[in-house]
């Protein structure tokens, strides 16, 4: 066992952005074929005050990550393991950004300014372009469910270590264990 755990704003940034995703995920599944109505903008606005929020703490996530290094993986994993543990680690990092990105890129591109909790409008970053909005909203929709790949396999490589190699890769990321 290495015995070694991430710091608390690390382990506090890991599961607040989990959760975002999750809710984002969520409200997006649902408002999907809600009609056209005040409560589907509403809805809307709420999806993406989650975005933004997710894409805010992932940055703050990766700046903590990039001064405060991790701890080290077992010595016992195999290489492959290791190298794949990395490469899916780059992943949903580059998806914690993508998504909200292409969201934004795609609400810009449909003519919705996003206003984050309804008091900081955003710049939009694209004019108005119905028929490139509809292509983001494809592109957004499959990054989303990459993601939900990636993260069924990293939950169950998590779990995999905990029960079948009985290493500490899952506990020194959960919060409140010692």
């Amino acid at each position: 066992m290495t015995h070694q755990r991430y710091t608390a704003p690390a382990i506090a940034l890991h599961w607040l952005v989990a959760l975002g995703m999750l809710g984002a995920f969520v409200v997006g599944v649902y408002m999907h074929d809600l009609p056209l109505s005040p409560w589907k903008l509403k809805i809307y606005s709420y999806h993406k005050w989650v975005g933004v929020t997710v894409f805010l703490l992932a940055l703050i996530r990766i700046l903590w990550r990039l001064t405060h290094r991790p701890p080290v993986l077992p010595l016992t994993m195999p290489l492959w393991q290791r190298v794949a543990a990395e490469g899916m680690h780059h992943l949903l990092y580059l998806l914690m950004f993508a998504i909200p990105l292409t969201g934004w890129l795609m609400s810009s591109a449909k003519g919705f300014q996003t206003v984050y909790l309804g008091l900081v409008p955003l710049p939009d970053l694209l004019a108005k372009n119905p028929t490139l909005g509809d292509q983001l909203k494809e592109v957004h929709e499959a990054l989303n469910f990459l993601m939900i790949a990636l993260v069924a396999g990293h939950a169950g490589a998590a779990i995999k270590h905990h029960l079948v190699d009985k290493d500490d890769v899952l506990t020194r990321m959960l919060p409140f264990h010692k």
